[in-house]
């Protein structure tokens, strides 16, 4: 996509400003809302942090963040956009109210997008007039490091949106999938989380601790996901001795509908994680910040490796 688009961004926060120095980067015209005053006032300053993760600095981040401006009115944010991305906390009835209002004041060909990691689109766009022209895209934290972008078809998704969707993404250097059916949680977190629940009832049944179950991941399959995903693994033991493991292990993997008690017990003791110092491992200030920064070169290092 040669010309350049104005793009929309409701969020000024983890998610939204990764998505718009993404759109800026591409050359595109950025507005970004938020509701809360000290979002608007962090962003340049967020943007050139992020932009510095990536490795672009001096006139090229200068460039980029020139593209980018925050906006305290809903109605000037979309007004003139083609695009309109909302990156707000996953709470349906705050997002159905946002397009609500953005449906006012949006052109009529504007195209709506709904970032959300396992809500159902169908539930965000239900009560709008023209709901061909909504979907949703799921960008993966960091959006300005992570390529994938799941784009989710409603019902109501006219395939020329799809289309240009796709156009845009791949344009900003993302890589974008197809998500057919709007199903909870799409593709990527249906895997993830599917991973997560018998790596938690692991330890909750005390087969290992959770740093081995990290470091079974890290050391063994871990290694090849980039390149080699479960199905092409599948194709390359045999679809034969896939379906020999099946009829062996499946029925004893973990197939309850509801969370963990164990998860549970965590949170309502406090145990969150990184942000608290406790959650299935225990961490201090220094070691969550290490895990961070090895988490972004190690993704830096990959965007070089398979570019």
């Amino acid at each position: 996509m040669a010309d350049t688009k104005k793009i929309a961004v409701l969020g000024a926060g983890l998610m939204g400003h990764g998505i718009a120095l993404t759109f800026a980067r591409a050359g595109h015209l950025v507005k970004v809302y938020d509701a809360y005053p000290e979002g608007l006032e962090a962003l340049p300053g967020r943007v050139r942090e992020s932009l510095k993760s990536l490795g672009v600095e001096g006139k090229d981040a200068d460039d980029a963040i020139a593209r980018i401006a925050p906006e305290p009115d809903l109605s000037n944010c979309v007004q003139d956009a083609d695009f309109v991305f909302e990156a707000a906390p996953e709470k349906p009835e705050l997002k159905r109210a946002l397009f609500a209002d953005v449906e006012k004041h949006a052109p009529v060909n504007a195209i709506f997008a709904s970032n959300t990691s396992v809500i159902p689109i169908s539930t965000i766009m239900c009560d709008l007039s023209d709901r061909w022209r909504a979907l949703g895209t799921h960008w993966w934290n960091p959006p300005h490091m992570i390529p994938l972008v799941e784009v989710i078809r409603t019902e109501w998704t006219a395939g020329s949106t799809m289309d240009v969707m796709f156009e845009l993404l791949a344009s900003a250097g993302k890589t974008p999938v197809r998500v057919e059916k709007d199903v909870a949680g799409f593709i990527g977190n249906r895997l993830q989380h599917a991973m997560w629940r018998e790596a938690i009832n692991l330890v909750e049944t005390g087969v290992c601790s959770a740093e081995d179950v990290d470091k079974v991941v890290n050391a063994s399959f871990g290694r090849r996901l980039s390149v080699l995903g479960p199905l092409a693994n599948a194709d390359l033991v045999g679809t034969d001795l896939t379906l020999d493991i099946h009829e062996n292990i499946l029925a004893d993997l973990d197939n309850r509908p509801s969370p963990s008690p164990y998860l549970r017990n965590l949170v309502e003791a406090g145990k969150l994680g990184m942000k608290s110092g406790e959650g299935f491992q225990n961490w201090t200030p220094e070691k969550a910040d290490e895990v961070r920064q090895c988490v972004a070169a190690h993704l830096r290092k990959l965007e070089t490796i398979l570019s």
